[in-house]
This record gives C-alpha cells, sequence and structure tokens, in this order.
C-alpha cells in the first residue's frame, strides 16, 4: 500500500471517513454471503438440490441404456 501525503487534517479526516464506510461495506457483504450460506443449507434447498441431481442422473442413466438398446437392435446393411 502506498502512503497518501496530506495537506491538512481535513484530508486525513476525509481519508479516514472512507475507510470507515468501506469497512461498513465489507461487514454488510460478508453478513449478506453469510445468509446466503445459511439459506442454501437449509434442509429443504437440500432435498431439492439432492432431487435435481438425482434427476439428471436418472436421465444420463437412461439415455445411456436407449442408445446401447438402439445400437443393439440396429442391423447392419452390407457394403
Amino acid at each position: 500500500m502506498i502512503p497518501n501525503k496530506y495537506n491538512s487534517f481535513a484530508d486525513i479526516d476525509n481519508q479516514l471517513k472512507i475507510l470507515s464506510l468501506q469497512k461498513q461495506i465489507y461487514k454488510e457483504q460478508i453478513k449478506q454471503s453469510f445468509k446466503s450460506s445459511k439459506n442454501s443449507l437449509r434442509p429443504n434447498n437440500i432435498k431439492h438440490e439432492f432431487k435435481g441431481l438425482l434427476q439428471e442422473r436418472l436421465v444420463m442413466i437412461l439415455r445411456t441404456y436407449l442408445l446401447k438398446k438402439l445400437k443393439g437392435n440396429r442391423v447392419e446393411e452390407p457394403e
């Protein structure tokens, strides 16, 4: 961090106010992140996430099964 050169105490006060406001903003961002994380870890949300993942996996398994079945039933044409 590059040190600032101040010409007056007013400049120092202004910089301190800016830093204080930045600190408050960071605190609020952390609070929001915590709330968001807390909400995403609720049992209902976890259940919906798991349900979605399970559905995706079942669709992939079904697709693979059907493709294998279709390839197995296809008759090769002689060249």
